[in-house]
């Protein structure tokens, strides 16, 4: 199953720096382990905001509920998830 995921990260002032900054080395090194597995095959920058849109492919509702509850950042993060499929009109094979 394809989801388009929309993450805003608002990290508040009240979180150390040095905390801040292991959260989002923990974060970098699960979404590359999710990429490396093909369960995060798409992940793009929002230009000039900390946020990103990305495309997960994984087998259920639940399975996306529980890697983004396990992402080191989702406590300060705004998430929308979008279901998606195949265009009828594209000419790429699923």
């Amino acid at each position: 199953m394809l989801f388009m995921v929309e993450m805003l990260v608002q990290i508040p002032d009240s979180v150390a720096p040095e905390t801040a900054e292991q959260l989002k080395r923990e974060e970098k090194a699960f979404s590359q382990k999710l990429q490396r597995e093909g369960k995060w095959p798409h992940i793009w920058r929002v230009v000039g905001q900390y946020a990103n849109v990305s495309i997960f492919d994984v087998a259920s509702n639940d399975e996306l509920h529980t890697l983004l509850g396990g992402l080191p950042l989702f406590p300060y993060m705004k998430i929308s998830v979008t279901p998606l499929t195949q265009h009828p009109s594209a000419i790429a094979a699923d």
